[in-house]
């Protein structure tokens, strides 16, 4: 009896959150956590609802200057250690993204496990920014090499982290954009206080600093003050920099 060959696992892309432009001139890869270690294949909705909101939300922001966002659904629940499953399904996508829609930027936004997969994906030649949500980071062991920072070189890269975050360590995060900050000066980093790891006590603040970044790196847009400040202010006043209270209510572009 001949045995039936196992199929292949493929990452794909999701349906585009909200109304589709007639032209795309930009792509938000939106990258949901996973597990540190798994095989498993992804659950098709729960790890996704987190990047759901930010996508649908940008997305409509961004229609009339052809903006499309996309949820990356993964091969495998898990990382994997050296194999970065989540970090080479991202850097699929971001091939993807060139087949379907030609030479238009790419950022790259992940949440938890999601973030530290943009992160690592963010040297494809798609990619011109990467924005992380509370990303997932390893903790720091003097007899394994570092999380590498070289490939965001020439991206433009913002992570946002609660302090009061009990899954994913805020204190790696900030030292993962330290020691990037070292050879490209376009990272900041702002501090959600007395939030944790959901970031749902300052939801509308994130998703406007989310919106205020992403219309800036994909569309040529003035960035706010605040953003701009924390890009141009030298460690750590940058990478520390607070979010404030209200952010995005009255902000207006210049």
């Amino acid at each position: 009896m001949a045995h039936q060959a196992t199929p292949v696992r493929t990452a794909r892309l999701g349906r585009t959150l909200g109304p589709e432009p007639t032209a795309v001139s930009g792509v938000v890869l939106l990258l949901p956590g996973g597990d540190e270690a798994s095989t498993r294949r992804p659950s098709p909705v729960l790890p996704t609802a987190s990047v759901r909101a930010l996508g649908r939300h940008l997305a409509r922001a961004g229609r009339d200057e052809g903006l499309v966002t996309h949820v990356v659904h993964y091969r495998y629940r898990g990382w994997n250690g050296s194999e970065a499953h989540l970090a080479h399904d991202a850097s699929w996508a971001a091939g993807e993204v060139v087949r379907r829609y030609g030479d238009v930027p790419v950022c790259l936004a992940g949440v938890d496990m999601g973030g530290r997969a943009a992160l690592r994906a963010g040297g494809h030649t798609a990619v011109n920014s990467v924005l992380a949500l509370a990303p997932w980071l390893p903790e720091e062991d003097v007899a394994a090499p570092p999380e590498p920072v070289k490939q965001l070189s020439g991206r433009r890269v913002l992570l946002v982290h609660g302090t009061n975050d009990q899954r994913t360590d805020p204190e790696l995060s900030f030292r993962l954009a330290s020691r990037a900050k070292k050879t490209n000066r376009d990272i900041c980093r702002f501090e959600v206080h007395s939030d944790g790891h959901g970031l749902h006590q300052h939801r509308s603040e994130v998703l406007a600093l989310a919106e205020d970044f992403v219309m800036g790196v994909l569309f040529g847009h003035a960035f706010s003050r605040p953003v701009e400040d924390a890009l141009a202010a030298p460690p750590p006043l940058g990478l520390r920099m607070p979010l404030a209270a209200g952010f995005g209510r009255s902000l207006k572009r210049r």
